[in-house]
């Protein structure tokens, strides 16, 4: 198994700990520029500690953040506590209006932003002071570093739509001067880190200390959903989608992923997520981690299932709950017959403690129970971000819409991964709502179907379609254009007045 080294990751933690007085900084608190950057191998900890980012918060990281606000959103998780009012997810699942102070809108903020904080501090020591690393690491290390604060920018922006850009390190009377961007502006400065990104990132690394670090695929595949996500339609609201019809740019940049060679499609789809078979042929890029108890291990894997299944495992990291975030019934009876996707991604039921079966499903994708750490949020397995199947999806997506390509490009793909999946037969004609019933099983359980359903204009009557359905405690709320994206979070309107204006609807 090829797997960044736990020193490595130690050295990340180190340096993300230590420094985490000087680099922690969301738009409104104190902050400082650190000067410990003196040496080669002080920026080398430093970027380290940057990709640290993406593993460690205080919610458990960006696997756990994908869960909590866009999972859970989608109608691929019926989230609906079995006593109301007791789980800080249960009103993200509802669509309530009173979300502002939720501590998991408050973490994709504050990470986000003090991951950019660590980001820029990088870049502008490596600007001031990184004569002492050689020029090509150099330009490397400032095209990850622009890779890695974009993909924190262009997370925010889907959840909160207008956000303040900050592109250098800002002490706290400066950020306190700071407002929100307009959502094109903030794409503006995305869009160029990973223009950079991609004319300074390799194709691939060696050794495996390195498996860890962004490439130029990964670049071209975050610009090329950037470029899709702001031609979504806009809902009337300030949020991600832009309505710009960039669907050509994107299909370029996927195009030239595919034609790179550096990646396919695994033949067996549970081998794609196997503990055994992690940095496969699949993976564009990734979220690392190794269990053992020295916090580097992975949280997300038992984010969403109950302590009753834990039990039932034989795992004895549970007190008992039958409380989880279940998998929607809608989406477990949208698999087709022989579809091997459904029981590698799924326990149906099971048979807690007490003797009582439960039948209500739960996504499993991640589990193995033989392979397990030293606690229920201490997995070894990596959280793919990006994977070719993805690439493949989106360009069919893209010829949809108009970019190159023809209907047969578009049949060909689905059809590879429903072969792929184990289901006879194939598809002509595919639309665009096959598409993404067919990216929704697919990928159910790695967070992209609530960005999905929001990037094709499909989020209100998808959602509103199925709490009429499946919504059977009945506490949900209509889905509105508002709740497309989330509150500002209510510490960040009172540290200074008027600073932020809420997003309306909350």
């Amino acid at each position: 198994m090829k797997k960044i080294s736990t020193l490595l990751l130690s050295l990340g933690l180190l340096v993300f700990s230590s420094c985490e007085d000087d680099l922690d900084q969301v738009p409104i608190s104190s902050g400082s520029v650190p000067t410990f950057y003196k040496t080669a191998d002080d920026f080398t900890q430093a970027l380290t500690a940057v990709y640290s980012s993406l593993r460690y918060s205080t919610a458990g990281g960006y696997p756990d953040r994908l869960y909590n606000l866009a999972e859970t959103r989608s109608d691929n998780l019926y989230a609906v506590a079995d006593i109301a009012g007791v789980r800080e997810w249960e009103p993200i699942n509802n669509f309530a209006t009173t979300l502002a102070s939720n501590s998991y809108i408050a973490e994709a903020w504050n990470t986000n932003y003090a991951s950019i904080f660590r980001a820029n501090t990088f870049l502008d020591q490596l600007a001031t002071n990184g004569t002492t690393v050689d020029d090509a690491t150099r330009a490397r290390y400032e095209a990850e570093a622009k890779f890695l604060r974009a993909f924190f920018y262009f997370d925010l922006v889907r959840y909160f739509g207008k956000v303040p850009i900050l592109d250098k390190p800002l002490g706290a009377d400066e950020a306190a001067k700071v407002s929100r961007s307009p959502v094109a502006d903030v794409y503006q400065l995305i869009m160029a880190d990973l223009q950079t990104a991609i004319s300074g990132l390799p194709v691939s690394y060696t050794g495996s200390g390195n498996v860890f670090r962004a490439t130029s695929g990964a670049a071209k595949t975050l610009l090329a959903l950037v470029h899709m996500t702001r031609s979504g339609p806009t809902y009337g609201i300030e949020g991600p989608g832009l309505a710009v019809n960039e669907y050509a740019q994107a299909a370029k940049l996927l195009n030239e992923v595919i034609a790179s060679g550096r990646y396919s499609m695994l033949p067996s789809y549970t081998n794609i997520f196997s503990y055994t078979n992690e940095n496969n042929a699949e993976v564009i890029f990734d979220v690392q981690y190794v269990s053992g108890g020295q916090n580097l291990g992975a949280t997300y894997p038992g984010q969403i299932v109950s302590d009753d299944l834990f039990t039932a495992l034989r795992i004895p990291f549970s007190s008992g709950s039958p409380d989880a975030r279940f998998a929607s019934n809608n989406l477990v009876n949208s698999y087709p017959t022989g579809d091997v996707r459904k029981a590698a991604t799924f326990t149906l039921n099971y048979t807690n403690i007490t003797g009582f079966n439960e039948t209500r499903p739960t996504i499993t994708k991640y589990l193995n129970p033989s392979l397990r750490g030293v606690s229920r949020f201490d997995w070894p397995i990596n959280f793919i971000v990006m994977r070719y199947t993805d690439v493949l999806m989106m360009r069919a997506e893209c010829i949809l819409h108009g970019a190159g390509g023809t209907q047969a490009d578009v049949d060909n793909i689905v059809n590879q991964v429903r072969a792929r999946a184990g289901i006879s037969g194939t598809l002509t004609g595919v639309t665009m709502a096959q598409l993404m019933e067919e990216r929704r099983r697919e990928f159910a359980g790695e967070g992209l179907r609530w960005h999905d359903l929001v990037r094709e204009g499909m989020a209100l009557t998808t959602i509103n379609a199925w709490i009429t359905q499946d919504d059977v405690k009945r506490r949900m709320n209509t889905i509105v254009p508002n709740y497309v994206i989330y509150p500002v979070p209510l510490t960040e309107l009172t540290t200074v007045p008027n600073l932020y204006e809420q997003n309306p609807g909350y």
